[in-house]
């Protein structure tokens, strides 16, 4: 239920939280960007460290365990609960 794109190359990526494309700024930039404080806050909380600006792009790499991912999602869920 939370408008959410996430723009991705490769192994980067990006979450916009807003409906629709995001392919250039016009779009990026109309993003919530308190609804993305909000979740990368909660994120924090849970002990998962992310690119903290709405601009940045994170990464996930083979350093990255199954482990590491399943405590992501479950961190996103919870904070995707809380918005």
């Amino acid at each position: 239920g939370v408008p959410l794109r996430v723009q991705r190359v490769g192994s980067m990526l990006t979450p916009f939280f807003r409906e629709g494309s995001v392919r250039n700024w016009q779009e990026a930039s109309a993003s919530d960007t308190k609804r993305f404080g909000r979740w990368h806050r909660t994120m924090l909380d849970r002990g998962v460290y992310l690119a903290p600006a709405l601009y940045e792009a994170g990464f996930v790499s083979a350093a990255h365990t199954a482990a590491d991912i399943d405590t992501t999602l479950s961190a996103a869920r919870d904070a995707f609960k809380l918005l």
